[in-house]
């Protein structure tokens, strides 16, 4: 195991990962920024370093820095957290001429799964199941229209570079393509630096399933089961959980083989999230690979009691798994919800400020990641997420009437937050049926605010 772990985030998960390091008798360092100077993360680590401004790009991002801060500290390894470098192939290649580890797949996997539609192409090869589409990115308007009219509409457009739910545009008609691809085209190269785009068949009312992998160095591969995480808005998750509740065993027995058999076929190493669309007919479609730790990443280990963060540490200093899948057992359900500091009455608006009061929930197997703290200020240059609620129970009735229970304790004032929206979402019947997609917040949005949809 390493001696002095770099940790290259912010926020919740850079303390997340400092608590595990701790446990493990590893010795770590934060960077941060200037606005970040008073976080939690600077004060429970072992050292800081202060790399920049707030600006995302003069800190977080920036990779001199970063290399720096790691070989001044003597830090052997570097977890990248997710978010800002975690899914870089350019970051990792660095580390590594550093000598430098870097806790995550090789960046040459790393490469392949980050270009969406490379990994497409490379999971199809695998015999994972794949949405109609293009075949790799498109040339042109021209080409991409002709794509959409074989598939047949809606289709949606995606960035090749994109992720975190940015980067894509769905399409219901013929007449609107040429505006959403340009669009598209022009996100994707203000945001990612590469406009290249793919287009897939939208399935609109599906399931959003994913599964969580572990490779090691030595060849041998795990899954930890599946999460629903459906609950979405604007394709950014606001609830997940596991089991995915309502489909048949034997067809997430069927997605989790796939992940797996997807993982071994590109070399994956590392702790990896594969994701799929469920249809309505309970066909499942491949749709990315996330190469990091996932925010939702709790509920897994709330069922499993397998810690990710100490597994990612462990392959990366290239130990071997040491259990092989009959050894994984899952018990009970796990919810998790992200609590943002955003205004649902104002579209979600972000509300940075400080925070007169915070009081996080407590009580039996009830866990909340945050960063947060009384008087914290939130900066407004970086994500809203202000706090991750997760419990367990044993079945799935008892989780949700314990996430009830605990959002109801939380008390947040000085900022808005979205602790309403989310028992909302618990209260309504098709969520608690579990006969929900991926469009349940959409409704709700449109049901409350019919005005403005």
């Amino acid at each position: 195991m390493f001696n002095t772990v770099l940790i290259a985030n912010r926020g919740e998960i850079a303390l997340r990962v400092a608590r595990t390091c701790r446990e493990l008798g590893v010795r770590t360092v934060v960077v941060h920024s200037t606005a970040d100077r008073e976080s939690a993360a600077v004060r429970f680590a072992d050292e800081a370093v202060q790399i920049g401004p707030p600006a995302a790009s003069r800190s977080y991002l920036n990779v001199p820095a970063i290399i720096e801060a790691a070989v001044r500290t003597g830090a052997e390894a570097i977890h990248p957290g997710y978010g800002f470098l975690a899914e870089d192939p350019d970051f990792a290649e660095i580390c590594e001429k550093h000598g430098i580890t870097f806790v995550g797949p090789p960046p040459e996997v790393m490469a392949n799964l980050g270009d969406k539609a490379v990994a497409r192409a490379l999971m199809a090869k695998a015999g994972l199941p794949v949405l109609p589409g293009s075949h790799g990115t498109l040339s042109s308007c021209a080409e991409a229209r002709e794509v959409a009219k074989e598939i047949g509409y809606p289709v949606i457009i995606k960035a090749a570079a994109g992720g975190g739910g940015r980067g894509m545009a769905v399409v219901w008609e013929p007449q609107d393509f040429r505006r959403l691809y340009n669009q598209t085209c022009a996100h994707a190269r203000a945001v990612f630096g590469d406009d290249r785009v793919y287009v897939e068949r939208f399935v609109e009312a599906a399931r959003h399933v994913e599964v969580q992998v572990l490779c090691d160095r030595h060849g041998a591969a795990v899954h930890l089961g599946e999460r629903d995480c459906s609950v979405q808005r604007r394709h950014q998750k606001l609830l997940e959980e596991t089991p995915a509740p309502g489909l048949p065993p034997e067809l997430t027995a069927q997605i989790c083989d796939a992940a797996v058999r997807g993982a071994l076929a590109v070399g994956f190493v590392g702790a990896g999230t594969f994701e799929f669309l469920v249809d309505e007919h309970n066909n499942f479609y491949f749709i990315e690979v996330n190469c990091r730790i996932q925010v939702e990443h709790p509920v897994t280990e709330m069922v499993t009691g397998i810690d990710l963060v100490r597994e990612q540490l462990r392959i990366a200093a290239n130990a071997p798994l040491g259990y092989g899948q009959e050894q994984v057992v899952t018990r009970g359900a796990a919810v998790e919800c992200r609590v943002n500091a955003e205004d649902p009455e104002r579209d979600f608006a972000p509300t940075p400020g400080v925070l007169s009061r915070f009081w996080p929930p407590g009580g039996p197997f009830t866990r909340v990641d945050t960063q947060a703290y009384p008087g914290w200020r939130i900066p407004p240059q970086y994500d809203s997420l202000l706090a991750k609620v997760v419990v367990w129970a044993p079945d799935r009735d008892q989780a949700l009437d314990r996430m009830d229970r605990a959002l109801g304790e939380f008390e947040i004032a000085g900022v808005y937050t979205t602790l309403g929206f989310l028992r909302d979402v618990l209260a309504q019947p098709l969520f608690r049926d579990a006969k929900h997609t991926t469009s349940l917040a959409e409704q709700m949005l449109s049901e409350r605010f019919p005005d403005t949809r």
